[in-house]
């Protein structure tokens, strides 16, 4: 029961970030409410499976930048999300990477707020 708590937690506060992200950043666009729960879920996903490899195949260049390639990784993470879930629509690579930047902040921020401390 905690474990489906923790994911619509997760879940909920990831389409608050990118509710932010929309209202924030010129060029994403969220067509509707039921976009944004799975576009939601997309980026969920996306960042389970798809940007773990990237970060592995992007390490060397992410460490000649000094880690600042990372920020691409998450818009190319953010933009492939957008392409694959209806109604949310990314124009640029560069509107991609920071509305992976804000809505990583507010996901920061909300996961922070709204998760209670851990008792050892």
């Amino acid at each position: 029961m905690a474990t489906m708590r923790s994911f619509l937690l997760n879940w909920l506060i990831t389409a608050v970030a990118l509710a932010v992200s929309a209202r924030l950043v010129p060029g994403i666009h969220i067509a509707s409410l039921p976009s944004l729960v799975f576009a939601a879920l997309v980026l969920g996903l996306v960042n389970a499976v798809v940007r773990p490899v990237l970060v592995v195949l992007t390490l060397p260049v992410t460490v000649l930048t000094l880690g600042l390639f990372y920020l691409v990784v998450n818009g190319v993470s953010f933009a492939l999300a957008a392409a694959l879930a209806p109604g949310f629509a990314v124009a640029t690579l560069g509107s991609a990477v920071f509305g992976a930047l804000v809505a990583g902040l507010v996901s920061w921020l909300l996961g922070w707020l709204l998760t209670p401390p851990r008792r050892d």
